[in-house]
């Protein structure tokens, strides 16, 4: 009988583990248990961050609307939001924005109350000081009462819609941040939002779009040891064979020739300087939430339909502006389901985090874009000071004075005491540098007889209530050139360059603001004497119908990037230092050389323009470059990129890649020996001009190298050592091989949360954080990707928006964002059209409710917390 076996039975799995030595069992144990601490690590961190994600679909109820709304979502989260009437709008908009970037607009109201510190803690102490010695919040709560009863109406709405949104949840639902600042001890409830917040806002883009306080500081401490032709070399004045925006026909004549300062250049100034340099410092404590420097500044132009393939106008607008996550800007449409008076609104643009309405963007009549018009709005005051009043004249005026407590987070609560004088507020007591400073500091012949040196006061327009909130929802009504303007006339600040479209094919250009007129023809380039009153503001401001204005100009165009607005015999002084043109200059070449032989320009030519990456000193530098002798072949195949460069500074570049070192080293051994590090060079257009200039004066003094002893360098000398140094630092960061060399890996760009994302702590960092991306351009290009030449060649500020609208259509209208939608990390739209920026591509931007039916994806319907509406 046939009999059949079973095959023997290994060992039990358990059986051999129990077998296996002690130590072996352990670190198996101790493995398996770091896995498992991983995983469920993990879990809790994506649980953490998708937990605040909001709901896009389906039906919620909200509080305080009196009729549904419609809130439909494309494929990239942005919103179009559709209402009966103005307070369900805007409630909704408030909810919407809170849903996506509450975080952001906490964030942004803490840095604008001067109350940071209750976040963040100890590192935000000096950011607080400052901002509450200028009082921005006390200030936006005196603009609320003069405001439009409509646009109180309207901010109050958003207001509620926001509380709807924070209404019984938990920070941890409301954003990720939250949980991280919790983890680090922090035990906070945001506060419910007030309209006040949301003005607050218009003062920090006021801040950073200031004009030229940081250049007054700095021509100020270099008058202590040189001449004013040597600072002047430094700040050079605008080429007006770089056209201005508007042509300077029609104007009355010039204004008095400026007088320079008391005691600017050539005197033993150092106390003023010292004390002027404090002040800088604590000022760069205040967070930029623009961004701040050459790069801060933007592209628009706007064309008649004489030059475009519609017959209507086109308007292209980019804002360069400081680089950060959740990007600058929302995308937003709001619309009414009947436009009538009752409810006039039918908009879609741009605007900002915790603000209601829209910012740039176009209705169904016009469209409008901004960019900065870096007007000369405020002015540093030296101020005589004895005990608790100052000088003025031959009286002794009393200081105003407030007490202010700052309270941080995780530590003791700061008391101080901020100070005024009839100029603004004593910048100078935020600085402990500033407690006795220059007992003998000179102005002009005269010294004050003071044991405590000088005391710095802030003149600055914003500082003044005025109804600008009005402006921006009467931008979103407009219809006309007529309403524009009207609504222009409130844009108080901060002062910007409009470009203006209409459906009729009308454009046009209008220049708004709060610009000061300055007593004695003074220029605002130096400190003024505060004592003196013949140095004063008038008290007044340029009016209205006296600022430049155009409607449809002869050329057909109009082309504002900074540049200066008018010719030299404008009447009033608008700023001293506009942008000096070359991105200006760069776009009417490319629209003029594309409307030769009377051709016709399309949307996709205008985003073309937007994507110009051309060096504007290439044509300049490297004639020079190409004239020294390189005696080594190792030099020499460096230089010979530049032989056929075109000058663009395409990403995957090696020649641009070499020409940017080469430029940055050309800053550094010309001018890191004559100048404070504070005050080197960052390469932007200022620095263009400079360089440009000392170019033609081959023995000029800022060529020799005061650092070598027994050698004057000149011209030459520098530029070839700047050749053989990039060749050796270009090799060390890409490769000995030119042809391996690229601009996009020198050049990145990296987005970083404005708060947790500057964490010492590094998963924090890659949660929140994104990037690196490598980009083309740079920051006096079109495609303006700035970078800072003192610090390295990673992007400072770019392109935060793009948008070219189309009158004749506006469904074909396109737009992009640096960023995304939504503020939160884990959301698909955090960064999802950051790729799209950087390639030069866009979105579609549908206006029409049936566009905007086609493009959605996700659509939510707001219901009133009492029935169906």
């Amino acid at each position: 009988m046939l009999r059949v076996t079973s095959p023997s039975r290994p060992a039990s799995t358990v059986a051999t583990f129990r077998g296996w030595p002690g130590w072996a069992r352990a670190t198996t144990y101790a493995v398996a248990a770091l896995v498992l601490l991983v995983v469920v690590a993990l879990v809790a961190t994506l649980a953490m961050l998708r937990r605040p994600l909001p709901q896009t679909e389906g039906t919620l109820t909200v509080p305080g609307l009196s009729a549904d709304v419609e809130v439909l979502r494309d494929d990239h989260g942005v919103p179009q939001v559709y209402a009966d009437e103005p307070g369900d709008l805007f409630l909704a908009q408030g909810f919407v924005q809170a849903q996506d970037r509450f975080y952001e607009m906490d964030v942004r109201r803490h840095v604008t109350a001067g109350r940071l510190a209750e976040l963040v803690g100890e590192r935000a102490v000096e950011s607080d000081l400052v901002v509450r010695t200028l009082g921005w919040r006390r200030v936006a709560a005196q603009e609320y009462d003069l405001l439009a009863p409509s646009t109180r109406s309207y901010l109050q709405s958003y207001s509620d819609g926001v509380n709807a949104w924070l209404r019984g949840r938990p920070t941890t639902q409301l954003s990720a941040e939250y949980t991280a600042l919790a983890l680090g001890g922090l035990d906070y409830q945001p506060e419910r939002w007030t309209p006040i917040d949301s003005l607050a806002w218009l003062k920090a883009m006021a801040w950073d779009l200031r004009g030229n306080m940081q250049d007054e500081i700095a021509r100020t401490r270099l008058a202590v040891n040189r001449t004013p032709e040597q600072v002047d070399e430094l700040w050079p004045r605008y080429d007006y064979d770089r056209a201005p925006i508007l042509p300077d026909e029609d104007v009355p004549p010039a204004r008095p020739a400026p007088r320079v300062a008391p005691g600017a250049g050539g005197g033993g100034d150092g106390s003023r300087a010292a004390a002027l340099d404090a002040v800088a410092a604590s000022l760069e404590q205040v967070p930029h939430l623009l961004g701040t420097g050459d790069g801060l500044g933007s592209d628009s132009w706007v064309l008649s339909g004489e030059h475009t393939v519609t017959g209507q106008p086109l308007l292209a607008n980019d804002p360069h502006l400081g680089v950060s996550l959740p990007g600058v800007w929302t995308q937003v449409g709001l619309h009414c389901r009947t436009v009538d008076e009752s409810c006039p609104f039918d908009v879609s643009g741009f605007s900002f985090a915790g603000m209601p309405g829209v910012v740039i963007g176009h209705n169904r009549d016009i469209a409008w874009g901004l960019t900065n018009l870096d007007p000369d709005v405020s002015d540093l005051f030296l101020e005589k000071l004895e005990g608790r009043t100052y000088q003025y004249g031959d009286q002794q005026l009393p200081l105003t004075e407030r007490d202010e407590t700052i309270r941080v987070a995780g530590g003791t609560p700061r008391l101080f005491t901020v100070r005024s004088t009839r100029h603004g507020p004593l910048l100078s007591d935020v600085s402990a540098e500033l407690s006795s400073v220059g007992a003998n500091a000179q102005v002009g012949p005269e010294a004050p007889e003071r044991g405590n040196g000088y005391a710095v006061a802030l003149a600055w327009t914003a500082l003044t209530p005025r109804p600008t909130a009005d402006a921006i929802f009467a931008l979103d009504r407009a219809a006309d050139w007529t309403q524009f303007r009207a609504a222009a006339e409130s844009f108080a600040v901060p002062s910007q360059n409009l470009v203006y479209a209409d459906r009729q094919g009308n454009i046009g250009y209008q220049a708004p603001g709060a610009i000061p007129i300055r007593k004695g023809g003074r220029d605002g380039r130096y400190p003024a004497a505060g004592w003196d009153p013949a140095d004063d503001w008038t008290g007044r401001t340029i009016p209205f119908d006296r600022l430049p204005s155009r409607l449809n100009p002869a050329e057909g165009f109009v082309v504002a990037a900074n540049q200066a607005v008018t010719g030299p015999s404008y009447p009033f002084l608008l700023t001293d230092e506009p942008d000096h043109g070359y991105r200006s200059e760069r776009i009417r070449r490319l629209l003029t050389a594309r409307l030769a032989d009377d051709a016709r320009l399309d949307v996709r030519d205008l985003e073309a323009v937007q994507r110009d990456t051309r060096h504007p000193m290439a044509p300049v530098l490297v004639p020079y470059l190409m004239r020294q002798l390189m005696t080594s072949q190792y030099d020499a195949d460096g230089q010979r990129l530049l032989l056929d460069w075109d000058g663009r500074q395409e990403a995957g570049s090696a020649a641009a890649a070499y020409f940017n070192v080469v430029w940055r080293t050309v800053l550094e051994e010309t001018f890191h020996d004559d100048l404070p590090e504070a005050q080197w060079p960052d390469g932007g257009q200022r620095w263009v001009a400079v360089v440009s200039n000392l170019l033609r004066q081959p023995d000029s003094p800022w060529w020799d190298d005061s650092r070598t002893e027994g050698v004057i360098e000149d011209r030459d000398m520098v530029l070839a050592a700047s050749l053989r140094a990039a060749r050796d630092e270009i090799t060390r960061r890409e490769s000995v091989r030119p042809e391996d060399w690229s601009w996009g890996r020198l050049h990145r760009l990296d987005l970083e949360n404005a708060t947790v994302g500057q964490s010492g702590f590094a998963p924090l960092r890659w949660l929140f954080n994104r990037g690196p991306w490598a980009v083309g351009g740079g920051g006096t290009s079109v495609d303006s990707t700035a970078w800072d030449a003192a610090e390295g060649y990673d992007v400072t500020t770019a392109p935060s928006m793009r948008m070219v609208v189309d009158l004749a259509d506006l469904d074909d209208s396109r737009w992009v964002t640096l960023g995304g939608a939504s503020g939160h990390a884990a959301s698909s739209h955090y960064t999802d059209q950051v790729d799209l920026l950087v390639e030069g591509r866009s979105l579609a931007w549908p206006f029409s409710r049936d566009a905007v039916e086609a493009a959605t994806s996700d659509r939510l319907v707001l219901r009133p917390s009492g029935g169906e509406g």
